[in-house]
């Protein structure tokens, strides 16, 4: 079995990274909104857009914390759909993928 150390590393390097992203995301939303009416409606704008960014690094998060859940189980580089190894180019370039490249395609 390779060795995964390194990526699983990135994995929680790149998880520590989106928690506080997500924190300070969570933090800019909480902000008292403005009086103005104008400055609140460019406000919602902001926030749509923090908003999204969440959502995007959520999702994101999900996936590495799955990733290094199968870390923990022995299976991270196994392909959940097919049980082949997932190559270490493929791993190397998304290394919370679930999939080798033939299921992933």
């Amino acid at each position: 079995m390779p060795d995964h150390t390194a990526l699983i590393d990135r994995l929680k390097a790149r998880r520590a990274e989106l928690v506080e992203d997500i924190e300070e995301i969570e933090d800019a939303l909480d902000d008292e909104p403005s009086k103005d009416w104008e400055d609140r409606a460019a406000e919602r704008q902001g926030d749509e857009v923090l908003e999204a960014m969440g959502h995007h690094d959520a999702d994101e998060l999900r996936r590495i914390d799955a990733a290094l859940a199968r870390a923990e189980a022995g299976d991270y580089g196994i392909c959940v759909k097919c049980g082949n190894d997932i190559s270490a180019e493929r791993l190397d370039a998304v290394p919370e993928t679930p999939f080798c490249k033939t299921c992933a395609a």
